[in-house]
């Protein structure tokens, strides 16, 4: 009906009745806005705004029960568990009994993961060697339940062996439990270079007509799977192609990028997995985990001479659909950004964009 009736009034009228029916909206909007009740109730009836965002929440979550029985190569709780037990073990004063409420999923899930053998072998030393120390440091005889998850989690370790490459970037004598911070390795960044790197980083839509090669992209994920996340769930994922036909396509998905889409070599685009949570008060981690990893992307991707623009993606329904069948993705993966990934070509210009000062954007709490 709208679109019939678009086709069949003037532009004069049309621009008319768009004005007239914003306005009734508004109204409505106002008087909705007194309560959370008449606010669903206005998304319910005027406006379908976040029905996609609904329905993926409500995915997230039955697909985090899912995972929960049916694990494969990382388990969500397992993952969230053991690192409050790693916060539990840093605590000072450290508590003598911890982690009761949660210690027996805990322990249930690990013996799983290794009776199936499919999570990752270095998050399963990282789980092996911080459920370790839990069960040397809390005291002897204070809990049964925690005596019989001892015996239970010590049978299930007697024969088990975990092979992986190792982690170069753990300072812990090849452990995975909680270290000191004087054995951190510094990076002898200074503050000016790394403030120098920033004003670096700029936002290229220009690239020269080189692909970049997988093996640079691969080196910035491993430095954004670094970043703080969470529990250390890592809700994200990036999905990536420097086929130059692919990354023109998928690159003109969202809006504003006509006119410079065309020059795209490499795209990544960054999602967000709400499976990772079991309620809707996290459902928007998925935007903040993302977003941190994906600047350590970019800037990883900086020092290796590869520039990048950050691509906005708002919640557009129809695009949403269109990025969804293009990817394959689940109701449970949300699209959070896309990112051009490619060699500047130094005779394109790009934006000055100067940035708020410290008195605008700093405010005493």
């Amino acid at each position: 009906m709208k679109i019939i009736l678009k086709r069949a009034l003037p532009q004069d009228l049309r621009s008319s009745v768009k004005t007239y029916l914003n306005r009734i909206n508004f109204k409505i909007a106002k008087c909705c806005s007194k309560s959370a009740f008449l606010s669903s109730a206005y998304y319910f009836l005027f406006n379908k705004s976040f029905r996609r965002e609904n329905q993926s929440v409500l995915n997230g979550r039955l697909q985090y029960e899912s995972a929960i029985q049916d694990s494969n190569k990382s388990n969500v709780l397992l993952r969230r568990n053991i690192h409050r037990i790693e916060k539990g073990l840093i605590m000072r004063p450290r508590r003598s009994v911890f982690g009761l409420g949660f210690i027996e999923e805990t322990v249930h899930a690990y013996v799983k993961e290794v009776e199936v053998n499919k999570v990752s072998h270095q998050e399963l030393k990282w789980a092996t060697d911080v459920l370790s120390e839990y069960f040397e440091t809390i005291d002897i005889g204070t809990s049964k339940l925690v005596d019989e998850l001892r015996r239970k989690y010590e049978k299930a370790i007697k024969d088990t062996v975990i092979s992986f490459e190792h982690d170069i970037y753990q300072p812990n004598k090849g452990s995975y439990s909680p270290y000191f911070r004087e054995d951190n390795e510094t990076s002898g960044v200074s503050y000016n270079q790394l403030l120098m790197l920033f004003k670096q980083r700029r936002s290229v839509r220009w690239f020269q007509q080189t692909p970049v090669p997988e093996e640079i992209i691969n080196k910035a994920i491993r430095a954004a799977s670094l970043a703080p996340s969470a529990c250390n769930r890592q809700p994200f994922k990036f999905y990536t192609t420097t086929d130059k036909k692919v990354a023109k396509e998928v690159g003109a998905i969202p809006m504003g990028t006509a006119g410079f889409s065309s020059n795209f070599q490499s795209v990544i685009v960054v999602t967000g997995d709400l499976s990772c949570y079991p309620y809707e008060r996290d459902r928007h981690v998925i935007y903040i985990d993302a977003s941190l990893a994906s600047m350590q992307l970019v800037l990883a991707l900086e020092t290796m001479e590869v520039s990048s623009c950050i691509v906005n993606w708002p919640d557009i329904e129809h695009l949403e659909q269109k990025m969804e069948d293009r990817l394959g993705l689940s109701k449970h993966i949300r699209p959070i950004m896309l990112i051009a990934v490619g060699y500047a070509d130094k005779s394109g210009k790009i934006p000055f964009s100067q940035k708020k000062g410290i008195d605008l954007l700093k405010q005493d709490i």
